[in-house]
């Protein structure tokens, strides 16, 4: 499961000689590279109760893909592995404690998991509506004079900053721009034309979110949650209704529900249209 941002992570490897047996090596040495592509070497250090086992800890400052390369010599071994970081605030359209008590858990054991699938649960909604969860978006935009133009990612809350890509070039005032946030379309004020290419950063999402969106999102988290537990109990988690899918939907497969689908219809996007 993902750390947050700021985290510690215990990292844990294994030293085994040739024959498989963990071992004490004669060094011991861990390295970090983060998702920008620079490295850092935590502490290693050999667990006190278990010879071969080392430990070290990690406090994450970027999110996203970490990958970790454990090199031991006397004897001569490695391991690689990754783990991922997730932003400050991930997007999800239900919190966690919504989450939890939609799927009746009466605990926080679970909460790692239960906030994964909640993200991923958020990611396939959008899918269908574009973006919920207000985020910034930065977006070039190659062209040399338009009359208009349309934002990829829609409702727009506002444009925050244009700036040119064309080095001389120049961009419009944001303030002189005339916005329709739902279909994203951006022309002048004065009607005169946009002269491009141009970089946009603005703000998509809602800040409302409408009942049959939540209504939707409960739907896929349960369906995602129980589904990925049957083959522990042998059955559907909890018995009850199965929120399975007749028939794959186009683009996702059987991921969603129908009846989560037909919540979302009211918002989802124009076909061709992010």
């Amino acid at each position: 499961m993902p750390f947050d941002l700021g985290a510690t992570v215990r990292l844990t490897a294994e030293c085994r000689d040739p024959g498989g047996a963990l071992t004490t090596a004669a060094t011991a040495a861990v390295t970090v590279t983060l998702p920008d592509g620079t490295a850092v070497l935590p502490t290693a250090t050999e667990d006190p109760g278990t010879a071969g086992r080392y430990l070290a800890d990690y406090v994450t400052t970027l999110p996203g893909r970490h990958s970790v390369r454990w090199v031991w010599t006397g004897p001569a071994a490695a391991y690689t592995d990754v783990f991922d970081v997730q932003e400050a605030a991930p997007a999800a359209i239900l919190s966690l404690a919504d989450a939890r008590k939609h799927l009746n858990l009466r605990d926080t054991k679970d909460d790692d998991e239960v906030r994964f699938w909640n993200n991923a649960t958020t990611r396939a909604v959008e899918h269908f509506t574009g973006p919920i969860v207000p985020r910034t978006i930065v977006e070039d935009h190659r062209f040399n004079v338009a009359q208009e133009l349309v934002l990829l990612h829609t409702p727009v809350l506002e444009v925050t900053a244009i700036a040119p890509l064309r080095s001389g070039g120049t961009a419009p005032a944001v303030d002189g721009l005339v916005l329709d946030p739902g279909a994203g379309l951006i022309i002048r004020a004065d009607g005169g034309p946009l002269r491009g290419p141009l970089r946009f950063t603005y703000r998509a999402g809602r800040t409302v979110i409408s009942d049959n969106i939540t209504a939707g999102a409960r739907i896929i988290l349960e369906h995602l949650w129980r589904t990925q537990r049957a083959g522990r109990r042998g059955a559907l988690a909890g018995g009850g209704e199965d929120y399975s899918v007749t028939e794959p939907i186009p683009g996702i497969g059987y991921a969603v529900p129908n009846r989560a689908l037909q919540l979302l219809e009211p918002d989802r996007l124009p076909p061709g249209v992010a």
